[in-house]
C-alpha cells in the first residue's frame, strides 16, 4: 500500500506560517492552511500538557477523512507538519521520522544562509535550493498493510480465540 504526501507545513516559533506546500490535485490550499494552523493548537497542547520529552518527533497528531496529520517541533519551537493521505494502511513512525529529518535538515541548511532574516515576521521560506529539496522529499511512502495493527501506536495486535465447550 502506498501513501502519498499531500502537504508540507512549517510553521514560526511566533505561530506564523513560513512554508506550505500543497502536493494534491483533489484538495484546495486552503484546506492546509486550516489543517496547518489547527495542528499548532495541537502540538501546543501536547507540548504544555504531556511530559518533557526529548524526542522532536510528536506522532500522529490527528486523522480527518482520508488525511493523517503529523507533527514534528525542534527546539527552537518551529513547527514542521505533514499531511498524508492514507487510505487503508498504517505508516511506521521510523518513516514519518525519516521525512521530519529530511524537512528539518532542509530547513537548516536554509535559515544558515546569512542573508536569511529568521526573526522578520514576513519571512516565507522560497530558496531555490529549499524548494527543491521539499519536492524531492514528496515520494511515495511506503507502507504495510496489516489489518492487526493499531495505526495509532503501530502495535501489532494479536487476536486470541477462547473455545468454549457447547
Amino acid at each position: 500500500m502506498n501513501s502519498d504526501i499531500s502537504c508540507i507545513a512549517i510553521i514560526g516559533k511566533q505561530n506564523n506560517p513560513l512554508f506550505i506546500k500543497n502536493f494534491s490535485s483533489t484538495h484546495p490550499d486552503l484546506k492546509y492552511h486550516y489543517i496547518a494552523h489547527t495542528s499548532i493548537d495541537i502540538i501546543e497542547e501536547r507540548v504544555t500538557n504531556g511530559p518533557k520529552q526529548l524526542d522532536l518527533y510528536l506522532g500522529l497528531l490527528y486523522a480527518m477523512e482520508d488525511l493523517a496529520v503529523y507533527g514534528y517541533m525542534t527546539n527552537t519551537k518551529v513547527k514542521f507538519i505533514v499531511v498524508i493521505s492514507v487510505t487503508d494502511g498504517v505508516i511506521r513512525d521510523t518513516d514519518m521520522k525519516a521525512i521530519f529529518r529530511k524537512i528539518h535538515q532542509a530547513y537548516v541548511s536554509h535559515v544558515c544562509n546569512p542573508f536569511y532574516t529568521m526573526d522578520s515576521q514576513n519571512t516565507t521560506l522560497s530558496s531555490p535550493h529549499f524548494l527543491h529539496t521539499i519536492e524531492s522529499i514528496n515520494t511515495t511512502i511506503n507502507t504495510t498493510q496489516n489489518p492487526n495493527t493499531n495505526p495509532t501506536s503501530n502495535m501489532t495486535v494479536s487476536k486470541t480465540h477462547i473455545n468454549t465447550p457447547s
